[in-house]
């Protein structure tokens, strides 16, 4: 049997979300047997008794810092074990998503991060591939090929280009990671500045080039709002900043702006 003792699910969990028992259902129907534990910020009755009744531990943020940056590096710190992974709640996993993630990490140990390909479900259904995700798997194309991985110009020009990284398909070496990782003045765009600031360091990328989980994009996600409410624009423009100078960032946006759209 796998050693359990490699790696962890860690579920953010926040308020009373209709798909969390789905997330957890998830993982525990993996072929590699990780934890899973549940972290959060806002406990309360219905997590609870879902925790209760898979068996779950319920880890509480109790910090007087809040945000969503503070409750990611707060999962990440809550699994204690080599790799974890920060399970979204509205989002769900194949099953054999810990099985070749931590097989791929095991072939190097230099590894910082690993991640999956992954599908997207609407409120109109399962979403294989639209414009944005051909973008995605467009700009990632080079991290199929292992000797790609480990260089850091190839990565940041990747990151350069837009976020192609999932983040809830993100395994991370803790070994490879500092906390805190992700930034709380940014609400849209702390994974991509955690890939960005990840990107400088030695070590590798490693895209598994398989489609192991579900996105679910809903009315109620906050990616979603931010993007209803034109904050993530602020946001872009600041991380292309990181790569470009500032007149490129602005037609960079504009480009991203339509590959973001969800249109066949």
């Amino acid at each position: 049997m796998a050693d359990k003792g490699l790696h962890t699910f860690v579920i953010c969990a926040y308020k009373e979300s209709q798909y969390l028992e789905t997330c957890i259902e998830s993982l525990e129907r993996q072929t590699y047997p990780s934890n899973i534990l549940i972290a959060t910020s806002t406990p309360n009755d219905y997590i609870n008794a879902l925790a209760e009744k898979h068996q779950l531990q319920v880890v509480v943020n109790d910090s007087v810092q809040k945000g969503i940056g503070y409750d990611f590096d707060f999962a990440l710190k809550t699994g204690d074990t080599p790799y974890v992974t920060i399970a979204h709640q509205d989002d769900t996993y194949e099953e054999t998503y810990a099985e070749q993630v931590v097989s791929a990490m095991e072939r190097h140990s230099d590894t910082i991060i690993a991640f999956t390909d992954y599908h997207e479900e609407h409120p109109t259904g399962i979403v294989r591939t639209n414009r944005n995700l051909k973008v995605k798997r467009f700009l990632l194309f080079p991290l199929r090929f292992s000797w790609f991985q480990s260089s850091g110009f190839i990565r940041r020009r990747i990151l350069s280009l837009g976020n192609p990284i999932c983040c809830p398909a993100v395994t991370f070496n803790k070994k490879q990671v500092q906390v805190p990782l992700f930034a709380n003045d940014f609400k849209s765009n702390i994974d991509w500045l955690a890939w960005e600031r990840l990107s400088r360091n030695k070590g590798r990328f490693v895209y598994v080039n398989e489609d192991l989980m579900m996105h679910r994009v809903h009315e109620e996600a906050t990616t979603t709002e931010l993007i209803r409410e034109n904050k993530r624009i602020h946001e872009d423009y600041e991380m292309y900043c990181c790569f470009w100078p500032k007149w490129i960032s602005k037609l960079l946006i504009k480009a991203y702006a339509k590959a973001e759209e969800n249109v066949d």
